[in-house]
């Protein structure tokens, strides 16, 4: 079974963990929590409570129609449907069908519950929707209830954490878990409530969700696979591999299909977005006060500037452009920036950037990575 540790972590809350295993709090009490309980826990952030409380409605009913009542609570009108676009991924477990037969049937159900707290803790903490479990299988979506302008990216995000996270639970033969995902983007009509009663759920229809499914089974073992539509929101972001055209079943022609591979390395988020050159524009005032504090720095007189704004105004291309402006000057440039899929990882930009300086791959042996650490360190070398 997991541990509240784990599930905690899974949610992006692992500081509390010493708290809930202090008042022995397992997943079973968990299901009998209250708001006041988390803020007698030491919980403070009204955020965090919502996150958990969110959680554990999913925890304490994890089969379908599981978080009807949530999806009822989000929608827009009582009766009234909406058209999204919407990123759908779909999990399934490898080989549980062999699975249930060499286990014994209450084993198996912990192994599942296990398996679906693992998936769900992922999609949440990059803000998706598990919107069903079934069996082995669990449909998530990226753009409803809420829309980010980067849901894609926070699908494939989920997709790259889910994989370990399935991989590492613990079931009783030993052996590692193993799962695959399809993901799908494209237009949807979500909203509408099929059935009566306690039985009603909400209606997505389009072929996003449908293609979600298809890729799934057309996947390898731990692997991702996605539709053209997806990756072309995405592309500069992952690494690809180009599967060719499938033929998914219900539709009438093969479609392209391509595998993740891994995230892209980036020094900044403005690299990873920047398509061309962009031109700075009125922000002369600004590039000269930058200036002025770096020719203060070199004679000697330290300084620290502060460079804040809304989103967008344009931050990322004033330093750019004081980099551009500095490059035949000697200096050694470190980068910290901070990722809106990682809050409730303190050390995430310093991790990243030695990464980065360290040029450390994901397909790095634990050896090779301590070997490209320690020539980092070496005295004179740059970050």
């Amino acid at each position: 079974m997991q541990r509240i540790g784990d599930w905690l972590s899974g949610l992006g809350l692992g500081q509390y963990a010493a708290a809930f295993e202090r008042n022995d709090i397992d997943l079973d009490v968990l299901r009998e929590f209250s708001e006041e309980d988390l803020k007698t826990l030491g919980v403070t952030s009204l955020g965090h409570r919502k996150k958990l409380l969110r959680a554990i409605r999913e925890l304490s009913s994890p089969g379908r129609g599981r978080n009807r009542s949530v999806r009822r609570q989000n929608r827009t009108s009582d009766n009234g449907a909406e058209r999204r676009h919407l990123t759908v991924m779909f999990i399934d477990l490898v080989g549980s069908t062999e699975m249930s037969a060499r286990l014994d049937p209450e084993d198996m159900r912990d192994v599942i519950r296990a398996y679906q707290l693992a998936v769900a803790g992922e999609v949440l903490r990059f803000d998706g929707h598990v919107a069903e479990f079934m069996g082995d299988g669990v449909l998530a979506y990226f753009g409803w209830p809420q829309a980010h302008e980067d849901d894609a990216k926070r699908a494939i995000h989920a997709a790259l954490a889910t994989l370990p996270a399935v991989c590492a639970v613990s079931i009783p033969t030993g052996e590692p878990l193993c799962a695959r995902i399809g993901i799908a983007t494209g237009d949807v009509v979500v909203g509408d409530l099929l059935g009566d009663g306690a039985g009603q759920e909400d209606l997505v229809v389009g072929q996003a969700p449908n293609v979600a499914a298809r890729l799934q089974a057309v996947a390898a073992p731990n692997t991702i696979a996605v539709c053209d539509a997806t990756r072309r929101l995405t592309a500069q972001h992952f690494n690809w591999v180009d599967l060719g055209d499938q033929a998914l079943k219900g539709l009438p022609t093969p479609v392209p299909v391509w595998r993740v591979s891994g995230e892209r390395r980036f020094e900044s988020r403005f690299q990873a977005g920047r398509r061309g050159t962009v031109q700075l524009v009125g922000r002369n005032d600004e590039l000269a006060l930058l200036l002025a504090r770096w020719d203060k720095a070199r004679n000697g007189e330290g300084n620290v500037v502060l460079l804040s704004g809304e989103a967008g105004i344009g931050k990322s291309r004033v330093t750019e452009a004081l980099r551009e402006r500095l490059d035949r000057d000697e200096y050694i440039r470190i980068l910290y920036q901070c990722s809106p899929y990682h809050l409730n990882t303190p050390l995430y930009p310093a991790i990243c950037q030695l990464e980065f300086a360290a040029g450390l791959s994901a397909s790095d042996s634990a050896a090779a990575k301590r070997d490209k650490l320690g020539k980092l360190l070496i005295p004179g070398s740059q970050p």
